[in-house]
């Protein structure tokens, strides 16, 4: 569901569908690997053990996701910042609290500002974002609500991201899909660490 003339309904809140895997049975080249991830949020006391595990139900395909996941963010053309708030739009657009919840720290340690927060989960792009991330915003609910980009929005911005950068975006935006879908349809339950993060 978007933001931009559809009703938005938040997930049914009820135990996860589907028992985590316990962390502890993660194979130890998974945990180095997201050991790797930018920053703090999403380690320690923020780690997201319960969508991760729900993961860890196919272990042939966990590992090499985990790889790719960790891989491109360090990799992909955009800063953690810009990474971030497309993350955050997505955990809104698709009403997605666990992947909101989990990102709000990795945020907040990259600079986004409580007024950026509030920006991003209203039905429109604010102009309190600079033209790049701004960019960023708008093609992210643009592929999200019309499953495509536009001619008009196309050349709007066509100029603003390298080729590239083009490529980076669709994949960041697909691995929030994934992230979002698992976490809304499976009713990944939400860590007790993340009882004070502020939501949706």
């Amino acid at each position: 569901m978007t933001a931009k003339g559809k009703t938005r309904k938040k997930p049914a809140s009820n135990k996860s569908r589907i028992r985590p895997v316990p962390v502890s049975k993660m194979h130890p080249a998974w945990l180095k690997t997201l050991e790797r991830i930018p920053g703090d949020g999403l380690k320690g006391q923020y780690f997201p053990k319960n969508v991760l595990g729900t993961l860890m139900h196919n272990k042939k395909t966990v590992g090499p996701f985990l790889e790719y996941w960790v891989g491109a963010k360090l990799d992909m053309g955009f800063s953690v910042r810009e990474q971030e708030l497309v993350i955050l739009r997505m955990g809104y657009l698709y009403c997605c609290e666990y992947v909101w919840k989990h990102h709000v720290p990795v945020a907040e340690e990259f600079g986004v500002t409580e007024k950026e927060f509030a920006a991003l989960k209203k039905s429109s792009i604010s102009a309190v974002f600079p033209r790049r991330e701004r960019a960023l915003l708008v093609l992210t609910d643009e592929m999200v609500e019309h499953r495509t980009i536009r001619p008009a929005v196309w050349n709007r911005y066509k100029d603003v991201l390298s080729k590239s950068e083009w490529v980076d975006l669709i994949g960041l935006i697909s691995q929030y899909v994934l992230f979002a879908l698992t976490n809304n349809a499976m009713q990944v339950e939400l860590e007790e660490t993340l009882a004070d993060i502020p939501g949706l």
